[in-house]
């Protein structure tokens, strides 16, 4: 019947998840994306979760690095998502990124597969259907007009937006390697890296003060319809737009130069481009944090300034595009419910969670949620000392709905926990961070270890 099956709206990230968690517990699913019969600007192909910015899970340092904590929190959880990037793993040093071909495709075939799972192409535009008694709404950031316009006139709220950028994407045989070379930062090496996953690209101080001029002159593409009123997230500002802040943020931020010794010059680089394995076969390689709002025609010119990068040939140009999403601390309540209706669910990056994985990791609470109501389960919320439950805290209650904007992951949501050593002194960060994954790990256990008793019984 209609009213007993889990209708997902979104075939992204978290939509994907949610579906995937659902149906893993035996709950029948209809999964609804619109492409391609409603395609998007960002998106390029029909297949579900399909990566349109990064193709980089972050970090994969699940003691020292809150992310990696959340990845490692979502494998015990059996999430598609974790385990299709696992498999499509490319090198990153110390993060996870994935081929997002083969990602993509891997997540459209398991849900395919899936034999509790429909997936229809469709628009919902508008309100999903009365008679739909469950519903989780995980349109990510490019949420149809109509479905933001009904979610708006519903809730009541003005809409919230910010900026989401695409960084530039290089063929690799194009690459000057007389002047670039291969080396993860301090040379560290991650899930599926060699500590030489990186392609790096080195400026002295004179190249680097042309570089940043170069890029407040080129000519930007204007979004004057929404511009005045959003905001950039700043975990994925345009290049431009950093180098606005000041003439050495660039070198803070993704072309900071420390661990990295070019083998081309004696000299030490006063700055760094770095660009990250993008496909399997690499091939493809993108500009690791150039999202950029340049016109085309001055991304390559301003570009191929970068020394080794003189003759690149770019398989895909930086873009722009708006990111919707809700005031979730004022509109849902602790189990991802709209107030207004609580039929809805809300899931992914439309919360006002930002990064791929905390998006996949709202879509697998979200669709567990929905699916133990269905069943006639108890939900059973997961400790806010884990990076699941802390991340729903603060979107769902801990977040000033007043100030609310996207947030990655980071140990500063977690609750406070007083680690001392043998000394009875505090201590503080890299121990603390391990102190604090290491009982979030033991509660997410425990968690899990009671939600299959309750399961059982």
């Amino acid at each position: 019947m209609s009213n007993k099956k889990l209708h997902i709206i979104g075939g992204g990230l978290a939509g994907s998840e949610a579906a995937w968690q659902a149906a893993q517990m035996g709950v029948d699913v209809v999964l609804h994306e619109m492409r391609p019969v409603q395609k998007t600007n960002a998106h390029k192909t029909e297949q579900l979760a399909e990566l349109v910015c990064s193709n980089s899970f972050r970090s994969d340092d699940k003691y020292y690095n809150a992310v990696g904590l959340l990845h490692e929190e979502m494998r015990q959880c059996g999430s598609l998502i974790l385990r299709e990037g696992d498999k499509a793993a490319v090198p990153a040093g110390g993060a996870l990124a994935v081929d997002r071909e083969i990602f993509s495709g891997a997540v459209t075939k398991a849900l395919e597969e899936h034999p509790r799972i429909t997936i229809v192409r469709e628009e919902i535009a508008g309100l999903p259907p009365e008679d739909w008694e469950h519903v989780i709404i995980a349109t990510g950031p490019l949420t149809s007009d109509p479905l933001a316009k009904a979610i708006q006139e519903l809730t009541g709220e003005d809409e919230l937006s910010f900026f989401d950028a695409l960084a530039p994407i290089v063929h690799t045989d194009s690459i000057n390697f007389d002047k670039a070379w291969y080396q993860s930062r301090y040379d560290k090496e991650g899930p599926a890296g060699t500590g030489k996953d990186y392609i790096n690209c080195a400026m002295n101080k004179e190249e680097y003060e042309n570089f940043v001029q170069a890029l407040l002159d080129a000519p930007k593409t204007e979004f004057k319809e929404w511009e005045a009123t959003s905001h950039y997230f700043e975990g994925c500002m345009p290049i431009e737009v950093m180098a606005e802040r000041g003439p050495e943020t660039l070198r803070y931020g993704p072309m900071k130069p420390v661990g990295l010794t070019n083998p081309h010059a004696e000299e030490k680089p006063y700055a760094v481009v770095q660009l990250r394995q993008d496909n399997k076969m690499a091939t493809l390689y993108n500009i690791v944090g150039f999202q950029t709002k340049m016109k085309y025609g001055a991304q390559t010119e301003v570009f191929r300034t970068i020394p080794g990068l003189e003759d690149a040939v770019f398989a895909r140009l930086g873009g722009l595009h708006r990111n919707t999403f809700i005031n979730s601390p004022k509109l849902l309540d602790e189990n991802l419910k709209l107030k207004a209706q609580p039929r809805l669910r809300f899931a992914g990056q439309v919360t006002g969670c930002e990064g791929y994985v905390e998006s996949a990791s709202v879509g697998l609470m979200a669709g567990r949620f929905a699916a133990a109501e269905i069943l006639g389960h108890d939900i059973n919320m997961p400790p806010k000392t884990t990076a699941l439950g802390s991340l729903l805290n603060h979107i769902t209650e801990g977040a000033n709905a007043e100030t609310f904007q996207p947030m990655n992951i980071n140990f500063g949501l977690f609750p406070e926990m007083d680690v001392r050593n043998e000394r009875g002194k505090r201590v503080k960060g890299k121990e603390r961070k391990k102190a604090v994954a290491e009982r979030a790990l033991h509660d997410l256990e425990n968690w899990i270890n009671e939600q299959n008793r309750r399961k059982a019984a």
